[in-house]
């Protein structure tokens, strides 16, 4: 053949190798070639993590630009890094044999730091750092980026790094694997890792059967299942997304794995299927993942990627989480932290006639100091419906319940037997209802139930809206925050507070999260 096959590569060492293997095989065959180095966004922005760069295909991209301007002829990748989608007109011409899929730890010193509790880690893969914290939770992993090399020597120059990981496949043909190393065959390395990919031009059918020449056909399967399960959970470089397929006694094997970007949710799967019959592998095992509870991780995981926008003072539950619009970006922690007192069993050894419980934390505090039958109350008043239900499932029927504390008090003046009444509250309460049974002559006798710590996290940018739940979970945030946005409340009294620094307030119809959200809702709706 006359033609000379121009090889368009990254110009990394490693790319350099994976591009002269490629040559090799070709002109083996017979076919010239000549190598063409490109130099990609990827190998340009070192300062940043992969996941933080937002670029789909950052180290494929500059190669799929000169294969379209017929600059080269085929481009060489390691497949790991080739976005599931190919760009129109490009395809996949061959896949060679692959090498070591593990990861691969360097290790400074020994091995002992891995039963330490204390140890930091390198990695600019959050595939690699999310499943390191879910085996080793209280070690810090750090980002690590730049070429093997670079990489290597980075380790090495800094005193307080136990270890980096590095693909296997990668510091191998490189021969670089120190001795101080150990493949991580417990971590589920990137979906076609070890592998090295040939792309060319769809139309030009002469190259496309060259390549075919030197195509590994059980690379190719097993690639081929664990890109297509990556794609169908519609995971990229953002998404802690493994999987490993391979080939033995005429069985394709395979496991797979989803991850939090902080490892402590993981989803896994594993199937074992005849070759031949291994077609429907991929999507059985992502539908397996998905139905595991894979579809919340992964919105949560998308959501994570852009600003939040709405926060939440209380934290919200993976199905809460799925009720909000799309336009949502959510966060949420709980500001306020509650701690239950030890209640004298003086205070409760006779049967009282009128008690107030306003909150489901008191009920908490009560139960956890006494059992149902020593809490001989005549009248439980209430404070929330919520509130009521727990009382009468838990401790015993309710005579009377009010949406707030203030309504409470009004009806307990003109409807309440007696003249004295027991209130198990917070140290941190609002004035309303002892003040108004005072002023008309109701003997209120307050018991430290539970403690509300101020516990909020400083939000670092500007908000939409900001949901409250308490006047005390007003307070909590405004000690670390400013008051920006819309104020979305779950009731008056809360209401009541944010108005002090919020100029738009809202309140939910029922006193519910739920209502809350859909609260927020309507302000992306209309």
């Amino acid at each position: 053949m006359s033609k000379t096959i121009r090889i368009g590569t990254r110009d990394s060492q490693l790319a350099m190798w994976q591009a002269k293997t490629v040559q090799e095989q070709l002109e083996h065959l017979g076919h010239k070639t000549v190598l063409v180095p490109v130099k990609s966004t990827g190998d340009l922005i070192l300062d940043k993590p992969l996941y933080e760069l937002g670029i789909t295909g950052i180290f494929t991209k500059t190669l799929d630009i000169a294969m379209l301007n017929e600059d080269i002829d085929i481009a060489v990748h390691s497949l790991k890094d080739v976005p599931t989608i190919l760009p129109k007109g490009i395809v996949q011409a061959a896949v060679l044999k692959r090498g070591n899929v593990n990861d691969t730890l360097v290790f400074k010193k020994n091995e002992e730091f891995l039963s330490e509790r204390d140890a930091v880690i390198a990695t600019g893969s959050l595939r690699r750092r999310a499943q390191w914290l879910n085996r080793y939770p209280t070690h810090t992993v750090v980002g690590l980026r730049g070429n093997v090399n670079s990489r290597l020597q980075k380790l090495e120059d800094n005193d307080n790094w136990n270890a980096a990981i590095f693909a296997g496949a990668g510091i191998g043909r490189l021969n670089l694997t120190p001795e101080n190393s150990i493949n991580l065959h417990w971590m589920i390395p990137a979906p076609a890792q070890g592998a090295i990919m040939i792309t060319a031009l769809e139309s030009d059918e002469e190259t496309r059967a060259i390549c075919a020449e030197i195509n590994h056909e059980e690379t190719e399967i097993s690639t081929s299942i664990e890109r297509e399960f990556l794609n169908r959970l519609e995971g990229g470089c953002t998404a802690p997304i493994g999987a490993l397929a391979y080939i033995k006694n005429e069985e394709v094997n395979f496991k797979g794995i989803l991850l939090s970007k902080d490892g402590t949710k993981k989803i896994e799967v594993s199937k074992v299927v005849a070759l031949g019959k291994h077609h429907d592998l991929a999507e059985f095992c992502a539908n397996y993942i998905i139905g595991k509870g894979g579809k919340t991780l992964i919105d949560q995981l998308q959501r994570s990627d852009k600003a939040t926008n709405i926060y939440s003072t209380k934290k919200l539950t993976d199905d809460q989480y799925l009720l909000f619009h799309n336009a949502v970006v959510a966060d949420s922690n709980d500001v306020i932290k509650i701690s239950l007192n030890r209640i004298p069993k003086t205070l409760v050894r006779n049967e009282i006639q009128n008690v107030i419980i306003t909150s489901k934390n008191a009920v908490e505090a009560l139960l956890t100091n006494f059992s149902a039958p020593e809490l001989q109350f005549k009248n439980i008043y209430c404070v929330g419906r919520r509130t009521k239900r727990m009382v009468e499932k838990r401790i015993g029927k309710v005579t009377h319940t009010e949406t707030n504390a203030k309504k409470l008090a009004n009806y307990l003046v003109e409807f309440m037997d007696g003249t004295e009444v027991t209130y198990f509250c917070s140290d941190l309460r609002l004035d309303d209802l002892p003040n108004i049974l005072t002023e008309n002559n109701i003997n209120v006798n307050e018991i430290e139930a539970y403690q509300t710590k101020f516990d909020a996290d400083k939000v670092g940018h500007n908000l939409d809206g900001v949901m409250f739940y308490s006047p005390s979970t007003v307070e909590s945030f405004l000690k670390q925050n400013k008051a920006s946005g819309i104020a979305f409340c779950i009731g008056e009294t809360t209401a009541k507070s944010a108005r002090q620094y919020f100029e738009d307030v809202r309140v939910a119809k029922v006193p519910t999260v739920e209502s809350v959200i859909e609260l927020v809702n309507l302000y992306y709706v209309q």
